[in-house]
Formats: structure tokens, sequence, C-alpha cells
């Protein structure tokens, strides 16, 4: 049988981490999150100055075959081996980390739904909705925090690429989803979700 594909996408910092994690959760150990972030094509190969001139909110940063591959490989019950991406170097780390086949797969990522090939291997696709300013604010917090960003490259790249590409690519995608949840009502949103008749069957069976 194959697995159970959830796309979950949206703006960045909208919350679609926090809602693949908490279903991840809630479904456990019957689900599994594979976040397309790893997925960013490696740019060790180029200097340092011109990988912070790639646009990575383009549909084109992600190494999508190798992503396609690895979910075929799971719908054939076999295990893969995602990388691990460093957004510090821009590059792939060395290690990567072991995924065995679940029941249900959770693609969460800005271009969950903009790439047509996952949309149609695709059981459920959610879109997380959210303000701007909301969203900015929460990228900021985050980028400082977790990946040592100065606020003055957040802002520029946000004006340059985040923005642009929300516009162009992923708010756009929010019409191919099966589910809009707003990114403010997160607790409410993960409830909703769990209702689908194919996943209550495995957060009620625990």
């Amino acid at each position: 049988m194959n697995s159970f594909i959830v796309l979950i996408g949206g703006g960045s910092a909208s919350g679609k981490t926090t809602i693949a994690s908490r279903l991840q959760t809630e479904l456990s150990p019957h689900a599994v999150v594979i976040p397309i972030d790893n997925y960013y094509k490696d740019l060790s190969h180029i200097p340092m100055r011109e990988r912070l001139k790639t646009n990575f909110d383009h549909p084109d940063a992600i190494e999508i075959e190798l992503l396609m591959y690895h979910l075929s490989q799971l719908q054939h019950h076999i295990p893969i081996e995602t990388p691990v991406y460093d957004f510090a170097t821009h590059t792939r780390c060395h290690e990567s980390i072991i995924i065995e086949p679940k029941d249900i797969v959770i693609l969460e990522g800005l271009h969950a739904l903009t790439f047509e090939q996952l949309r149609d291997i695709s059981s459920l696709k959610i879109f997380v909705d959210l303000d701007d300013d909301l969203r900015i604010i929460r990228r900021i917090q985050r980028d400082i925090s977790e990946r040592g960003r100065k606020i003055n490259h957040i802002i520029k790249q946000y004006l340059s690429t985040v923005r642009p590409m929300y516009k162009q690519f992923i708010e756009p995608s929010k019409k191919f989803a099966d589910i809009i949840v707003l990114g403010d009502q997160l607790e409410i949103a993960i409830k909703n979700i769990l209702l689908h008749p194919y996943l209550h069957k495995f957060h009620t069976v625990k």
C-alpha cells in the first residue's frame, strides 16, 4: 500500500513546520515529516559571495528530482537517506537522515503546493495562510536565533526575493489546496486536519 502523502505549503514563517511537527506527534508512529528545505541544492562548488546571491525562494533552488526519487523509494517501501542542509553556509552537511517508509509522509515547505509533480502524487494538500506582517516578524526572530543572520540581511532578502517569490509562486499555489488554515490559529487547524478520515483512524488508534 502506498503512503498517504500530505503537502503543507505556505509563506515563510507561516506555521508550516509547527503543523507538520504536531501532526507527526499526533499520528506517531505512523507518520514521518520531510522538510522540503532539506532538498535545497548544494552550493559548495561556488564561493560564498556567489551563494549569497542565490534566490532561495525560487522553486529552482530545490532539487526536486532527488525529492521525487526519494518519495518513489518510500512508496516502494525502501528507506531513504534525506540530505541535511546548512543554512549558514548554504551547503549540504556530510551526514544524512535515514527515513523509514511510513503510512503517512508529511512534506512541508514553501513550494509544497507549487510543484505539479508533488501535487500529482499527494493525498492531501494544505496551505497555511498568515498576514505578511506576522510572517516577517516570525522570520526575523527565527533567522536571528536559529540561522545566525543579521537583521539588515534578513530585511534585504525579504524585500528582494522572499516577498516577490511569495506573490509570484507561493500565494497562487493556494488555489490547489484541499484545506486552507490560518497560521495564527494553529491549534484549531491541527484538530480539523486530524478529522480527515484517513488520518483520523491513525490518530484514534494509540
